[in-house]
């Protein structure tokens, strides 16, 4: 990538602290370096917290801020909002006055402030300073525009939705039911106000803007339509930014968060080629004892070696004590609390992924080749399961029985779908493998998503017209 050099272009990233946030700004802001233009990333002591080591380049600086719990929040989904408001609370006030210090003790003023879903007011305080912003939009443009489209011109298409039968028809995307929608577009659940406000209000300031842009943490291959469809929004992929192992590059990544033994690594080296399940359900999916029971039967079931992290919960407990099964999957495979994802992706050994379809894992499957099993829990991963298994046609997605459990049978049938013969497993593994070098192709140095980030940033960060 062409370096270019702009003393007076500096851009702050404002995250929401999970690491679907996280992980796609930090390779962002690595990018927008390489452009010669200067990045701060805040977000709240909550993500820094649980981050190792901070990476030491030129250009990059970091300012966390407190969200009044500061990695001690207890409390359930149900109770997110609580954090959300404090978040917001202490997160205005300190980029307020980060943006006050920076244009008078002589550092580089902000000059763009890009911030991430759910962090609209970050884009509001940059207002109050007439500094121009920006979303990063780090969920599919599908869904995007899925939202996009609730809150304005076609909001009476989500209304009755009582019925997973049901076909919804709506410009530029597949068929959708109820079933895929993402959680936000249903203002009926208590605990999702929070959520659900901060996309509209999101949808609104956007219309309030000429000509508002939106990056999003996709390729032009991969949702072409749903980038093009929506005529007052310009929708502008950049992705896939994952972490940079993609690119054979170390200098973001793993050495980020808290890294355990190595030693799933030397067990992968041992497993042959596309033998090994991996089952992943991100950061902070939380799964029932059941689910997990049952994810642990389908497993001996289809007796094949597996790779299964499962995290410790809030208080150090281990959740895989309660499985009646573990012994037995004991000597099947092997169960860890943390993995680097991209690391155990890019390994030979790796033949599908059992994974919620958060969209970096549903990414980095795609980049690395990987069919998947979804599984999705909530939010954005019930639609990203709906495009894997229908739309991009590089994985399968689970069905649920009675009570909207997932059964042992039905885990056993899809990873044999993935990870065995067939012809549906064959036509999985071949369109897995198509994505992947459609993804690379667009981070290379003539390709799309590589153009389309410099057109933007000489446009609007560095102020040349290209």
């Amino acid at each position: 990538m062409e370096n270019f050099k702009n003393e007076k272009s500096h851009v702050l990233i404002a995250i929401f602290p999970g690491q679907g946030h996280i992980n796609p700004s930090l390779q962002f802001s690595k990018l927008l370096i390489k452009l010669g233009i200067k990045v701060t990333l805040s977000t709240s002591l909550t993500a820094f917290n649980r981050i190792k080591k901070l990476p030491n380049i030129e250009g990059l600086s970091f300012a966390a801020f407190s969200d009044g719990y500061d990695g001690n929040f207890k409390g359930s989904l149900n109770e997110f909002h609580l954090f959300n408001s404090s978040m917001k609370s202490h997160g205005s006030e300190f980029i307020l006055n980060l943006m006050k210090s920076n244009s008078k003790n002589g550092s580089t003023p902000i000059t763009h402030v890009i911030y991430t879903v759910l962090m609209d007011w970050a884009g509001s305080i940059a207002k109050k300073f007439n500094v121009p912003s920006t979303l990063f939009w780090t969920q599919p443009a599908t869904v995007f525009d899925i939202y996009y489209y609730r809150f304005t011109d076609y909001s009476d298409y989500f209304k009755n939705c009582d019925s997973n039968d049901k076909v919804i028809e709506l410009p530029g995307l597949p068929p959708l039911s109820p079933i895929d929608f993402p959680s936000f577009v249903y203002d009926d659940v208590e605990s999702y106000n929070w959520a659900v406000e901060s996309m509209k209000r999101q949808i609104e300031i956007l219309n309030s803007e000429e000509n508002p842009r939106i990056l999003v943490n996709t390729f032009d291959d991969l949702e072409f339509d749903a980038l093009r469809i929506l005529k007052n929004v310009t929708m502008v992929a950049i992705g896939p930014s994952i972490t940079s192992s993609f690119l054979d590059d170390n200098s973001f990544g793993a050495d980020m968060i808290e890294i355990s033994s190595n030693d799933y690594m030397d067990w992968l080296d041992k497993r042959s080629n596309g033998s090994v399940i991996y089952i992943a359900f991100g950061s902070y999916a939380e799964i029932s004892s059941q689910l997990m029971e049952e994810i642990g039967q389908g497993l001996l079931k289809c007796g094949r070696p597996f790779l299964w992290v499962i995290r410790q919960g809030q208080n150090g407990e281990k959740p895989e004590e309660k499985l009646s099964c573990k012994e037995e999957l004991e000597k099947q495979g092997k169960i860890v609390s943390w993995c680097s994802q991209v690391k155990v992706l890019k390994h030979p050994s790796i033949g599908c992924f059992l994974t919620h379809c958060g969209w970096n894992s549903t990414l980095e499957s795609i980049a690395f080749g990987v069919p998947i099993v979804a599984c999705p829990v909530w939010n954005d991963q019930v639609c990203n399961a709906k495009l894997i298994q229908d739309v991009w046609k590089n994985g399968v997605r689970v069905n649920s029985g009675e009570k909207d459990i997932v059964e042992r049978d039905e885990f056993k049938r899809c990873i044999e779908i993935a990870i065995g013969g067939g012809e549906n497993g064959e036509e999985l593994r071949k369109n897995a493998k198509k994505w992947r070098d459609l993804a690379k192709e667009a981070v290379k140095e003539n390709g799309s998503s590589n153009v389309n980030l410099k057109a933007y940033a000489n446009e609007f960060l560095l102020g040349r017209r290209c």
